[in-house]
């Protein structure tokens, strides 16, 4: 019998699978604990110009909160969120493609194998085709579309880690699955795919960012209260919020709702574009940096600084 050169063989000797132990009860009492306030947002970092090869890209991301859960551990006591963003186009459709009188958007988002503590698959799931779906109705009304008639745009975000929808500590059948984690990438992917629509001259109507707030039940006292940009690991969702948001034309193209919010569904959207507009804050300073970079001037000097020289980058981040 002769072997199959195409073909890997697998190992002459058996291999067993890692086991990996759940934390303890010592462990889970140290789970982390929200110190921001409820009106307050994680650090956040984007920038532009990335990928060179694109036609536009960006990078965002929001670090973790805290740097070990326990002395000697090295997981953190919460996950924190990266993706990345590139877009190819506007470029003509093929010719056998029918007539387009706007532009033909497509959004691709795909979580990294490493992503998550659940290893994916390189396939992408249910989850991330439903985050394209979303990212597309979000950026639909955005971008001006009549101005690319027969051409088309790949938007396509990669998630390099993404926040988890429960704490690291708990056991698999004790998670409680939200979606809470997964709407947090969502409105990061909406914010970085507007800085890198911005970074491929695309014509938009005005840039678009993301917000997450929830309805978080305190673990000892039960009360209940409204949050911005939520972690699973430090609270406990009973329902969460995200919105797509044009600030200056105070229009919403977008919103997943998920959870039991019960009367209180205006108060958590109005918490969602707060977050929203904080987001937005980030982003008009990136793209303003960005555009200072290709002039090589200041695009709006302050205090009297001369507009001479080129422009230096520097890491734009929001405090709360």
């Amino acid at each position: 019998m002769q072997a199959d050169r195409r073909r890997l063989n697998a190992p002459a000797g058996g291999t067993a699978p890692p086991v990996f132990s759940f934390a303890g009860d010592e462990a889970l009492a140290k789970r982390p604990i929200r110190t921001r306030k409820p009106d307050e947002h994680r650090k956040i970092f984007l920038r532009t110009g990335v990928v060179p090869s694109a036609s536009g890209s960006a990078y965002y991301e929001i670090p973790p909160q805290g740097t070990q859960s326990e002395e000697g551990s090295l997981v953190p006591t919460s996950s924190s969120l990266k993706v990345t963003c590139t877009v190819h186009g506007p470029r003509p459709l093929p010719r056998n493609a029918s007539f387009s009188p706007n532009l033909l958007l497509s959004t691709h988002v795909k979580f990294a194998p490493f992503a998550t503590r659940q290893r994916r698959g390189y396939v992408r799931d249910a989850s991330e085709r439903d985050l394209g779906v979303h990212l597309d109705t979000a950026l639909r009304g955005v971008i001006i579309g009549e101005r690319w008639p027969k051409s088309g745009c790949e938007v396509v975000i990669t998630v390099l880690e993404g926040e988890e929808d429960a704490w690291w500590g708990d056991r698999r059948g004790d998670e409680k699955s939200g979606g809470c984690g997964m709407m947090s990438v969502l409105a990061g992917c909406i914010t970085v795919a507007s800085a890198a629509l911005v970074d491929a001259g695309i014509d938009c109507v005005d840039l678009v960012s993301g917000g997450v707030a929830a309805v978080v039940r305190d673990g000892q006292s039960k009360l209940e209260q409204t949050v911005l940009d939520p972690s699973p690991a430090e609270n406990d969702v009973k329902a969460a919020c995200v919105v797509a948001y044009l600030q200056s034309r105070d229009e919403v193209t977008e919103m997943w709702m998920k959870g039991d919010v019960g009367a209180e569904t205006e108060a958590l959207v109005d918490h969602a574009v707060k977050a929203a507009v904080m987001t937005r804050t980030v982003l008009a300073e990136a793209i303003k940096e960005a555009v200072e970079l290709k002039l090589g001037d200041p695009v709006e000097p302050a205090n009297g600084a001369p507009k001479g020289g080129k422009g230096k980058g520097k890491d734009v981040d929001m405090t709360g």
